[in-house]
């Protein structure tokens, strides 16, 4: 290697250290390309571009703020705002930057300028990227028009709905079961917030709110149907295509049932030597009322016979709701009245105490809930009882096997005192037993509505609040 060999090739090394350094710097050297590094206005933020041989081109990582890149052999697909561009990699930069190239723009093929490679690194062409994405650009310049909600249309079918929302562009969209309805988010999208009514039996209606710079659909769907989401990336924008009804599968996790169809088990206990059973006539009264309104409920026993303490345990741990009914009975105990009791204490089931305990796992919270669950049950029922004309107490106990057992709400509720004339006359009264069952039916309607309507992200379909 002569001399100036020597010197010409330390004068490109510095040349290119120096521009990764300094902006504006052109390099020029024998067989080099022609980088001057620029600005760009992108999506609103300055960031950094390059001139290659008259072309502005800009890094895989400015535009990955924006886009998503990836790069498989000798293509380069870009994907974003409902587009997808295939532009091969020509690592001849100043090829890349003509003509010569053929890219693909979602589906139609064109010549335009391709990806290259800067200094090991991928660059892409500002012009066929706005070409491909619907942009606006300019010399230092790439402006991607606002999401924009144009339209909302409807069709109503034989076994499912369909509900469009007609974009300007693409947006991220997040779906969302929550209690009885779907919830849509669709992410950084303008358009005007409104109700809208369709002639479908089973989307009915679409609620169009602003959410900060989010807007959400809300569409009513009933208990047993499934619905499904997809879009449509057409020339003049995109579509969002939502089917509902009973002739679309649900395809939920099997463990969301504890949202979408909640055991509520009702226990209550035989007591001997006071006439009327009261505490299954509360039971059965309630259960009646809560099947009616389409919840799951089961009741350990009836007059004649009973589940098996361990029976009894195993519908303990499948529970969403576990009531216990009972009356008090400690000899020559002076109480008396109506009591609400929370279970205290560790449980028996390691992964209960585990998750209270700050432990997490998928879908943990159907599995076990906090223990401010039971206390906002029982609120719920001590409130529904004060507005029937029963006072209850609130009070604690770690004595009750099954309540121990139950993961989610566990309550046991005291209708009176065995050994106490008052409260037995009380219970003897049929309108008394009433305001008790309607009482547990309403408090535990609503607990689980809020709860299903509390899950974000997971199918939640719930029969109405109050039965």
């Amino acid at each position: 290697m002569t001399r100036n060999t020597q010197r010409r090739g330390l004068w490109w090394r510095l040349a290119v250290l120096g521009s990764t350094l300094v902006a504006g710097v052109t390099l020029a050297g024998l067989g080099a390309a022609q980088v001057t590094f620029t600005q760009l206005k992108l999506a609103g933020q300055t960031v950094q571009s390059i001139q290659l041989y008259g072309a502005e081109y800009a890094s895989e990582t400015v535009l990955g703020r924006v886009l998503r890149i990836t790069r498989d052999d000798r293509v380069v697909t870009v994907t974003g705002f409902g587009h997808t561009l295939l532009l091969p990699l020509d690592e001849d930069q100043q090829r890349a930057t003509t003509d010569f190239n053929t890219v693909q723009l979602d589906t139609t093929r064109r010549r335009a300028r391709t990806a290259t490679l800067v200094n090991g690194n991928l660059y892409l062409p500002l012009d066929t990227l706005a070409a491909g994405l619907g942009a606006t650009y300019a010399n230092g310049a790439f402006t991607i028009a606002p999401a924009q909600l144009l339209g909302v249309s409807s069709r109503a079918g034989k076994d499912s709905d369909r509900l469009v929302l007609d974009l300007s562009r693409d947006v991220e969209v997040i779906d969302e079961q929550r209690g009885s309805g779907v919830v849509l988010t669709l992410r950084d999208l303008s358009g005007q917030a409104r109700r809208y009514t369709t002639r479908g039996a089973f989307v009915p209606s679409a609620e169009v709110a602003r959410v900060g710079s989010d807007l959400t659909v809300t569409v009513p769907l009933p208990a047993s149907d499934g619905y499904r989401l997809y879009k449509v990336v057409r020339d003049t924008g995109v579509r969002v295509v939502l089917d509902a009804g009973p002739g679309i599968p649900r395809s939920s996790p099997e463990l969301l049932t504890r949202v979408t169809r909640p055991l509520i088990v009702l226990d209550p206990a035989r007591v001997p030597g006071v006439g009327r059973d009261v505490t299954l006539d509360v039971a059965r009264r309630a259960a009646e009322l809560l099947t009616k309104a389409g919840w799951r409920v089961q009741v350990t026993r009836d007059p004649g016979s009973a589940l098996s303490l361990e029976d009894t345990l195993k519908l303990a741990r499948q529970s969403d709701v576990f009531l216990a009914l009972d009356l008090g009975r400690f000899p020559n105990s002076a109480r008396s009245g109506v009591t609400v009791y929370e279970q205290t204490g560790r449980a028996s089931a390691q992964i209960i105490n585990d998750i209270r305990a700050g432990q997490t796992l998928p879908y943990g919270t159907l599995v076990v809930a906090g223990t401010g669950s039971s206390r906002r049950l029982g609120d719920l029922l001590r409130g529904e009882l004060k507005g029937g004309g029963v006072t209850a107490k609130q009070e604690s106990t770690s004595r009750v096997l099954t309540l121990g057992e139950a993961p989610q709400a566990a309550l046991l509720l005291e209708l009176g005192w065995a050994n106490n004339a008052t409260d037995l006359a009380n219970l003897g009264v049929d309108s008394r037993l009433k305001i008790m069952a309607d009482a547990v039916a309403r408090s535990v309607a609503t607990y689980l509505t809020a709860r299903a309507n509390n899950n974000a992200n997971v199918s939640a379909t719930t029969p109405e609040a109050r039965p």
